[in-house]
């Protein structure tokens, strides 16, 4: 496929754009949720998109288009079958798209192996991580001994400097790399506070329930700022999400006295999730591989204060003592949240910057930014 300035969707502006992830909705979590969300908005921006992904559900979700490819699935619902992938180049093949977008994470097969093929068969190709690679960085160095993924005719793309920054090392040299931050409707999560009693101080933390995000350690953390805090502030801790670590969670706080203090609420709807920080005063990510943390950039929209790693992505919309507060090690983050709950002056200057500053990664930017990256995998190809 020969993509010139004589393609149809190149020429007027209105691209065919397909979205291949692995997982999608009605499945919910980080990746799913933003593709489905980059969907609607390239639609509403007058682009065509259709979804190609192996999550089961409906062939229609809120107006786009989905291809649900119908094969065996391992743990974690990850495809590895050859029919899977031949499925892939099969609906790109009869879409005629003008461009292929893989969203992938650690393990995603039905993106780089996708992509590969897409590449092969001169379709324009941008390739997105949802993750940062981390302790996975030297598997990725090997692949790219044998695959030469680094030389492909394709845009690379992370969402944020934190997880493109492996990308960009293993890579070659001539690689076309760029940063594809996640969006977010900046009126969307504006909320106004809800009045509530001032000595008690409500931290929340959305996350799946899963070793990589840390929720233990975010308990242990708690715990040690209740015994910090004073008998005059009542501090308490709204976890929101599912996972493996329900349990284990459970388990640890009945047995450190923290049934007052913690309350473990389950997966919740963007509306209920609003409704909560409502009433709540500070966000809590406790993970130290978060690529972007589209969870805090929604806190800080609301106008929570966010206390976040310092080398994670969440550190490129949340500047220390400005958007949150950051921290190095688990210890420090414990100080920095001792700090935030006593300091009521603090928590209301922070929440006023975020209330009344909007993030710098609204859809309508974010958008555009895909759309340039589309045209430059086109460019690749002709």
């Amino acid at each position: 496929m020969n993509h010139t300035d004589e393609t149809p969707g190149f020429r007027s502006g209105r691209l065919k754009i397909a979205l291949i992830s692995d997982c999608y909705v009605p499945r919910l979590g980080g990746i799913e949720m933003q593709v489905h969300d980059l969907a609607r908005q390239l639609q509403r921006a007058g682009h065509e998109v259709v979804v190609v992904t192996t999550t089961g559900g409906p062939d229609v979700v809120d107006g786009v288009r989905v291809h649900r490819i119908n094969v065996p699935l391992l743990p974690f619902d990850i495809p590895f079958t050859r029919r899977a992938f031949r499925c892939v180049a099969d609906v790109l093949a009869s879409e005629r798209v003008d461009v292929a977008h893989f969203h992938g994470g650690v393990v995603s097969p039905l993106a780089y192996k996708g992509a590969r093929d897409a590449q092969r068969a001169g379709i324009p190709v941008v390739v997105t991580l949802h993750c940062i690679w981390s302790y996975a960085t030297p598997f990725f160095w090997a692949v790219n001994k044998l695959t030469k993924w680094g030389q492909w005719p394709v845009v690379l793309s992370a969402v944020s400097e934190v997880a493109v920054a492996p990308v960009r090392r293993v890579a070659s040299d001539d690689a076309t790399v760029v940063v594809l931050p996640n969006g977010i409707e900046n009126a969307t999560w504006s909320i106004a506070p809800e009045e509530r009693d001032p000595s008690v101080v409500t931290l929340v933390s959305v996350m799946r329930l899963a070793p990589r995000k840390r929720p233990m350690h975010l308990l242990r953390m708690i715990k040690d700022v209740r015994d910090r805090t004073p008998r005059s502030i009542d501090v308490r801790l709204v976890v929101i999400g599912d996972g493996p670590e329900l349990g284990q969670m459970e388990k640890y706080v009945r047995e450190n006295g923290l049934t007052n203090t913690v309350s473990l609420v389950g997966r919740r709807t963007r509306e209920e999730i609003r409704e909560i920080y409502s009433r709540a005063d500070v966000f809590v990510a406790p993970a130290n591989l978060e690529s972007f943390g589209i969870a805090a950039l929604e806190a800080r929209c609301a106008g929570l204060p966010v206390v976040a790693k310092a080398q994670t992505g969440i550190r490129e919309f949340v500047a220390h003592e400005q958007e949150g507060l950051l921290a190095a090690n688990d210890a420090e983050m414990a100080r920095e949240l001792t700090r935030i709950v006593n300091d009521r002056t603090l928590r209301e200057r922070i929440a006023q910057h975020n209330r009344t500053t909007p993030s710098p990664v609204d859809w309508s930017d974010v958008v555009e930014q895909n759309v340039e990256a589309y045209r430059l995998a086109i460019s690749l190809q002709s």
